[in-house]
């Protein structure tokens, strides 16, 4: 199959080697999850457009995007200031000592992601933007194949990043939501990734494709946002 751009998809699943990446990586996402993410990144290269994914820590997810750009020759894009989200501070649950920087007393994840596009051979395929996010969206200019959300879990931070980055999707493309609960089941479940994944829908700008877990998969069909 090749598509208008004169690109082929990427195989819809990783090979071997990017999966034992992935599972060795240092992050949340599960391999259900994972694997849904990869066959929606495949599926979205065919548009010859970046792929671009919101909150990227340690680079866990950033493995399948990349694999998935990589095979398909275009670019994947992850956007995080690599301080850490707020569940990730000092007393919170999925707070990690070993990703604070000693010499500032703050969380700084931008070594491990390095460190894990490196072992997993994908330093060459994958963008890294430094900054916050509305910040970057501001001055991002072009259109996208696929916006996978996976930010701050705040109804700030998750708006925001929405905001600034689904008027990007190309027609066609997809919107990836991480971290839906429709269901909140204890006090480290946030809603608002769910909210946000109701607000893409009552926009018309995008029909829900498929869901895996807390994943939600949309293609964008309609003008406006």
């Amino acid at each position: 199959m090749t598509t208008t751009a004169g690109r082929a998809p990427a195989p819809q699943a990783p090979e071997p080697e990017i999966l034992a990446a992935f599972e060795g990586a240092k992050g949340f996402m599960p391999l259900d999850e994972g694997l849904a993410l990869y066959a929606a990144a495949a599926e979205a290269t065919a548009l010859g457009l970046p792929l671009l994914e919101v909150g990227t820590y340690c680079g866990r997810s950033t493995i399948l995007l990349a694999a998935a750009a990589r095979a398909a020759g275009v670019s994947a894009l992850t956007v995080d200031h690599h301080r850490g989200s707020e569940e990730q501070q000092p007393g919170w649950d999925y707070h990690d000592p070993g990703t604070v920087d000693p010499v500032v007393g703050l969380m700084d994840t931008l070594p491990t992601f390095r460190r894990t596009l490196h072992a997993a051979g994908l330093e060459d395929h994958v963008v890294a933007l430094v900054g916050k996010s509305p910040q970057v969206a501001r001055v991002w200019g072009g259109a996208l194949g696929l916006v996978f959300i996976d930010g701050g879990h705040t109804d700030e931070h998750a708006n925001a990043d929405y905001e600034g980055w689904a008027p990007h999707v190309a027609r066609g493309g997809l919107l990836l939501i991480h971290d839906v609960f429709p269901v909140k089941h204890d006090e480290w479940t946030g809603q608002a990734p769910y909210r946000v994944y109701l607000r893409a829908l009552e926009s018309g700008a995008f029909t829900e494709v498929s869901a895996c877990a807390s994943l939600r998969v949309l293609r964008r069909t309609g003008p406006g946002i």
